[in-house]
């Protein structure tokens, strides 16, 4: 199910807008969907993250967008180097954003702009770092079950 919710243009635009994202930033952003959340949403995000081993960024900024279609609920989890810089009620803000777009079924439009939101902060806060800064993480949708 998670699998079939984004075309493949769904997918590349996805995948798109974390590489314009990551042009202007050391941090790194990663999408991961699956069909069903077990437990709390930002539990199995924490899980997620850790799985994707999107920790061990250099600069502890990676931003992980979590979405589980059929039970329709989402996280953006931030690493401690973005949480610390970013305002308190980022995230949540991002959040409602996509909300919004989500409840009228533009989920790769939602995903898009979220991505963009989260690129800007890294961007002010974790600059690019030319020569000295490589993709740390892959930019590709991953899927669970």
């Amino acid at each position: 199910m998670a699998e079939k919710l984004f075309s493949t243009a769904d997918r590349k635009a996805i995948v798109n807008a974390i590489q314009s994202a990551e042009v202007s930033t050391s941090g790194e952003i990663q999408v991961h969907i699956e069909s069903r959340c077990k437990g709390e949403v930002l539990e199995r995000a924490v899980k997620v993250f850790d799985t994707l081993k999107m920790h061990q960024t250099k600069d502890r900024n990676g931003v992980l967008f979590y979405l589980a279609v059929v039970d329709k609920r989402f996280a953006i989890l931030g690493d401690k180097g973005i949480n610390e810089v970013v305002p308190e009620d980022f995230w949540e803000n991002i959040k409602e954003h996509m909300t919004g777009l989500f409840k009228q079924g533009q989920f790769t439009q939602g995903l898009i702009d979220g991505i963009h939101q989260a690129g800007e902060q890294l961007a002010t806060h974790f600059p690019y770092q030319g020569d000295a800064d490589i993709n740390e993480l892959p930019d590709e949708i991953s899927f669970g079950s």
